[in-house]
């Protein structure tokens, strides 16, 4: 009985096998497209877990990331004045002479504070800032080292002290002590940087001293001075520390050559710097990147005619590339720079010069194509050709962004707006503008002088060839928190709305005007009251004219004061009669006619005739004859026939009236 029990099992156990087997190959063709993705997982689970696990590198974000990332989510308030005004509301300037005035008052505070930290260094040794913040502490200004020694003339170059540096530096020589060639360089360096005078510190002004030696020495020169800022430019003096100490040298290297040319290059004597390059040659010397950059920058100095100044620029560059020297960015701008003042030939080798930049691998910076702008625009010469280049330009510089490379780097926005307002090309300068708003290219607007005539132009031309609905958007934009406008600015914008028709706006005008200061401006009160006086409009915006009219009475009553005065003219009394008129302000309107003999003014004809059809009262007519006869108007036998045919008289007016008619006729 086991044996056929054992036997039955094992075939119940194989056919179970076999059926399962079955089973398994049924699913597996049933469900195929499972079964690939499972198996592409588990392959490819296998192969990353054989991939090495590369860990990321770590961020280093800066001391600002989180402001700059929060400044990125805010907009600039248009309402709102600059931002360094903010924290004072007292400071909040309403006018371009407020704004110079509290910026100057805060750098001057400022000055103030760091001068009596300096002097009091002990009292401020707490550093409370975390991280450190090197400006806020006490800068070691005082001498340290009072010995005579190496150490000493080294401690009086690194503080900037010009004139006890070279004192050190003549008492070593007299012990006879040795300098090292570093020092000595060091301290030649200084010099040429200063123009041998000592630098002025933020809190101690120097510049009427520096003043009177430029004076001094401008007197010693020959000849008059060629223009006004010589008075305040410090100049290369004959025979200075600078070349006396050159001259000590006993091993003259190409760093001391180079600091003595860049010095008389930077300080007027470029003829004096030919000649040390000369003396350097004969040396068998070979001159660095900045010596060639300040010779190029001064080629044009040192020649007459076009053509001799772009040969010598031309041997400049040959000896660049005889020495083996590398030009930079600084020396194609120094070079565009010089082309400024080659005549007719700078335009084609302006663009031959871009050329060979790109060639290079040099990207031009914003003062490159401010060279290239001052090249092919002339204020006398046809606009086409400029307004062309202009548009090359800006289609090369459209989208990117600039870091400050070159100090003429500021220059380039105004220029470029300049020459949008010359040539009235308005398309040019929103891409100027555009271009000024791509991330902080801001930053190359210059300083608040240049800003101010960066805005200003662009108002300018706004206000001639844009719409008056654009032209208020873009004012409401800039003013006051980038633009202070003077009063040209707003004699343009007056003009903006008369040619638009929106004179409606004139009063709102005005408050900005009183805003700014500039309703002691003669020029443009009158031109605010001629635009008010010339049509008539709906009682409503009369209404509001003669307001205004009566605001700017009172400027003329308040006489002296703190600012200029205005002073009463013909034009604007008869301007501020005719608005109180339209408004039928008849009582004021008499009362500026009675002005006109207190301030022996003479009132127009056709104010009189606009004032005979307003009155409705015979006595008011004749006292207006009589007032027309005291003043001797021609009009006055006019005036007295119309108030005869228009009312009703009695016999002694009407004998008035005949006097004044015969006496005015025999007058005449």
């Amino acid at each position: 009985m086991a044996a056929p029990g054992k036997h039955v099992g094992h075939l119940i156990y194989k056919n179970g096998r076999f059926l399962l087997s079955n089973f398994e190959h049924f699913c597996l063709r049933r469900n195929f497209g499972w079964s690939a993705v499972v198996c592409q997982q588990n392959a490819s689970t296998e192969r990353e877990s054989a991939e090495a696990i590369v860990i990321p590198k770590k961020k280093t974000w800066s001391k600002w990331a989180v402001l700059q990332a929060l400044a990125s989510t805010v907009n600039r308030d248009p309402t709102a004045p600059h931002y360094m005004f903010q924290d004072d509301p007292y400071l909040t300037p309403r006018t371009s002479a407020e704004f110079k005035l509290y910026s100057l008052s805060q750098e001057s505070g400022r000055m103030a504070a760091n001068h009596i930290v300096n002097k009091n260094p002990k009292f401020f040794q707490k550093d409370f800032a975390e991280p450190h913040i090197p400006c806020l502490m006490p800068e070691t200004m005082e001498l340290r080292i009072e010995e005579v020694s190496e150490a000493a003339l080294l401690e009086r170059i690194m503080l900037r002290k010009v004139k006890a540096a070279v004192d050190m530096y003549d008492q070593l020589l007299q012990a006879g002590t040795t300098v090292s060639t570093d020092a000595a360089n060091d301290l030649l360096d200084l010099i040429c940087l200063y123009g041998d005078r000592d630098p002025v510190q933020d809190d101690k002004p120097e510049a009427e001293d520096v003043a009177q030696e430029v004076q001094e020495e401008g007197r010693r020169r020959k000849g008059r001075l060629r223009r006004a800022s010589d008075l305040v430019r410090i100049v290369w003096r004959e025979n200075n520390n600078a070349e006396r100490i050159f001259n000590l040298l006993p091993e003259r290297d190409t760093r001391a050559y180079s600091a003595l040319i860049r010095g008389m290059v930077k300080y007027g004597a470029h003829v004096k710097a030919f000649n040390a390059y000369t003396d350097m040659l004969n040396n068998r010397l070979t001159a660095d990147v900045h010596t060639f950059n300040a010779l190029i920058s001064a080629a044009p100095e040192v020649r007459e005619r076009y053509t001799e100044k772009w040969d010598l620029i031309v041997d400049l560059l040959k000896q660049m590339n005889e020495q083996k020297v590398k030009p930079d960015l600084l020396t194609f701008n120094a070079l565009l720079k010089a082309l400024r003042r080659c005549g007719s030939l700078a335009r084609a080798q302006s663009l031959h010069t871009l050329s060979e930049m790109k060639a290079m691998g040099i990207a031009p910076s914003l003062a490159s194509f401010d060279h290239v702008l001052g090249i092919f625009y002339k204020a006398a010469s046809p606009s086409q050709g400029q307004t062309d280049i202009l548009q090359e330009v800006m289609t090369e510089v459209a989208g990117r962004t600039f870091v400050a490379q070159d100090p003429d780097d500021v220059n380039f926005f105004s220029s470029a707006m300049r020459i949008c307002l010359d040539t009235k090309d308005i398309e040019a300068a929103y891409r100027v503008h555009d271009l000024l708003s791509v991330g902080e290219n801001w930053r190359l607007l210059g300083d608040s002088f240049q800003q101010s005539i960066y805005f200003g132009r662009m108002f300018n031309l706004l206000c001639m060839m844009e719409h008056i609905d654009v032209v208020l958007k873009w004012y409401k934009e800039l003013i006051p928190s980038l633009y202070y406008p003077n009063p040209q600015g707003m004699r343009d914008l007056l003009q903006a709305l008369d040619t638009d028709n929106r004179l409606d706006m004139i009063p709102q005008i005005w408050k900005d005007i009183r805003r700014m200061g500039h309703d002691n401006k003669s020029d443009l009160v009158e031109e605010l009251l001629s635009l008010m006086a010339r049509d008539k409009h709906s009682p409503e915006i009369q209404e509001s004219f003669a307001v205004c009219a009566l605001d700017v009475r009172s400027l003329y009553e308040q006489g002296q004061g703190a600012r200029m005065a205005l002073e009463w003219t013909a034009t604007a009394m008869t301007n501020i009669t005719s608005v109180l008129l339209a408004a039928q302000k008849k009582q004021q309107a008499w009362d500026m006619l009675k002005l006109f003999k207190t301030k022996n003014r003479v009132p127009s004809e056709e104010l009189m005739e606009e004032f005979l059809a307003s009155i409705n009262d015979p006595q008011h007519a004749m006292e207006l004859v009589q007032i027309s006869a005291s003043f001797c108007l021609p009009s006055t036998p006019k005036l007295a026939e119309r108030v005869l045919q228009e009312f009703e008289l009695s016999e002694e007016q009407k004998t008035i009236l005949s006097e004044l008619e015969v006496s005015t006729e025999v007058s005449e």
